[in-house]
């Protein structure tokens, strides 16, 4: 049977890095030099080496993790064909033989949880159980999807005179996934999941900045008896992503970053008429009334800003305060701030790590000093961090700032900072601050801490973005859709409906009956 396959293929290679290297991984020593692209059930260096040369850091010790090749067209193009190959076996498997391969994958996944949160925390910069809980969020992910596989029907539809349709959800064939530097194994099965559930194979292409982990899961993928091939991993930047956006064998394209980017994104899939699911940027709305349970609007403004160092698209980085509890929230949330510990990712004690790249810190950093320029007051942080521990001086870390006396109209209140800084404004009415909430280009998340439920709801309708939350904040069970309004995005990841994103209809007409026709 083919579930079996991974564990009899004598020929498989050894692992990227064994398990016993992961679980004695410490911050400041990990080095690879093997190939991090995944190819028909292999790592493989690109067929031509010629292309750029791209460095990953670990944020802690601004340390070189590895150097790899970008992908170019011709690597591209080996990677679909692959895919396309393992897609004709993949897709005439049920949906409970495909359910258990996946079952397969997420526990292996989920009996090495602490080794690939490791790998994810010196990667990414996150703190560790950050890390645990995005490895329990995939194998969620997997698992959810796993269990949809064998549920995906058609309809049947009653016509007159005996005859009768039915409709059949297939899937569309090769989907390219691009994934973001903040969640790079999470986003990875995010989209994955149903794709390989609809019947679909993948070519992943993770950020240059993240390739790591997404090679484990093309592993695991293997391990567990998945077609070599079904989920290839590309390593590159925007011209491997172009190359993969332009290949006329993709059906679908699902990606996840900049604004910037998912404009180019939509405009080449749109020259082939393909499929788009785009989970862009955000600048959300926070908003907590005066008879808000203080204690617990302190806790969710601190999560939507300060949780993964603030690298978080649906981030609620507009605090607006109701007027009279101002000074209160400000005085109570500043006061936990100043607390947050930082440093060694993998120490249990530590709550923030350094950002992604030298270039983004100066960039989060240039911005709360356009924040002072135009007039906002920093209340704490806002400057780079240098840890005691002498192995990480050289570590990417920012001091979480707060921002008072902000405008709607200042550069850190209406653009994507993408770092742990908090701008908090007042507002006097609900009426007043919807519409302040809404006069933005983006739609992704909201927010709203009350005690008043009716008031609750209704703000909550009156939102513009795809997810608001209620008394919490930056909560993503897989059974929830999320995905933005306006120039957030288009598509949802996660939930049932993702099934639509991945799957095309097909109407079957029969005719019981003589032909009708007027010729």
């Amino acid at each position: 049977m083919l579930s079996n396959a991974g564990a009899s293929d004598k020929s498989q290679q050894a692992p990227l890095i064994p398990l016993d290297t992961l679980r004695s991984l410490s911050t400041g020593t990990l080095t690879l030099h093997e190939p991090l692209n995944y190819r028909a059930g292999k790592r493989v260096q690109p067929v031509v080496e010629a292309g750029e040369k791209i460095k990953a850091y670990e944020p802690a010790t601004g340390r070189v993790i590895c150097e790899f090749t970008s992908s170019g067209q011709q690597e591209v193009d080996l990677a679909i064909q692959s895919a396309k190959e393992a897609f004709l076996k993949w897709r005439t498997l049920s949906g409970i033989q495909r359910s258990r391969i996946m079952l397969d994958a997420a526990q292996i996944i989920r009996s090495q949880r602490d080794e690939l949160a490791r790998l994810e925390s010196i990667n990414n910069g996150k703190p560790f159980y950050e890390a645990q809980m995005d490895i329990d969020i995939s194998c969620e992910c997997i698992e959810y999807y796993a269990g949809m596989a064998p549920t995906l029907a058609g309809q049947h539809i009653q016509l007159p005179g005996g005859s009768f349709a039915y409709t059949i959800r297939e899937p569309l064939g090769v989907c390219v996934g691009i994934g973001a530097w903040n969640y790079p194994f999470m986003l990875a099965c995010w989209k994955c999941a149903p794709a390989l559930a609809c019947g679909n194979a993948m070519v992943f292409k993770p950020s240059p900045f993240t390739p790591v982990s997404a090679v484990l899961l093309a592993e695991i993928f293997t391990q567990a008896g998945a077609p070599k091939g079904l989920f290839n991993v590309v390593q590159g930047g925007a011209t491997t992503g172009e190359f993969l956006c332009k290949n006329p064998d993709i059906a679908k394209i699902s990606f996840t970053g900049s604004v910037t980017t998912g404009i180019k994104v939509m405009g080449m899939a749109a020259q082939r008429i393909k499929p788009v699911t785009l989970e862009l940027g955000g600048k959300s709305p926070l908003i907590i009334f005066s008879d808000c349970d203080l204690s617990n609007a302190v806790k969710g403004a601190l999560l939507a800003n300060f949780l993964n160092q603030g690298e978080v698209c649906c981030n609620g980085t507009r605090v607006f305060v109701q007027r009279d509890i101002m000074d209160k929230f400000v005085e109570e949330v500043l006061k936990v701030t100043k607390t947050i510990e930082m440093g060694d990712p993998l120490l249990e004690t530590t709550r923030m790590g350094g950002l992604i790249n030298r270039p983004h810190l100066e960039k989060v950093l240039g911005f709360v000093k356009k924040a002072k320029e135009e007039g906002a007051t920093v209340l704490c942080g806002g400057e780079p961090y240098v840890p005691k521990d002498p192995k990480l001086k050289e570590g990417f870390f920012m001091k979480p700032c707060i921002l008072v006396n902000c405008r709607d109209d200042m550069t850190c209140v209406k653009e994507e900072i993408f770092g742990p800084v908090m701008s908090v404004l007042p507002f006097d009415t609900e009426e007043e601050v919807l519409q302040r909430a809404n006069n933005t280009t983006y739609g992704l998340a909201s927010g709203v801490f009350t005690r008043d439920v009716a008031r609750a709801h209704r703000v909550a309708a009156a939102l513009e973005a795809g997810t608001c939350f209620i008394n919490t904040y930056n909560a993503s069970p897989t059974e929830l859709p999320f995905g933005g309004y306006k120039m957030s995005g288009i598509g949802r990841e996660n939930g049932q409906v993702t099934i639509e994103y991945y799957t095309q209809l097909k109407t079957v007409y029969v005719e019981m009956g003589d032909v009708q026709s007027p010729f």
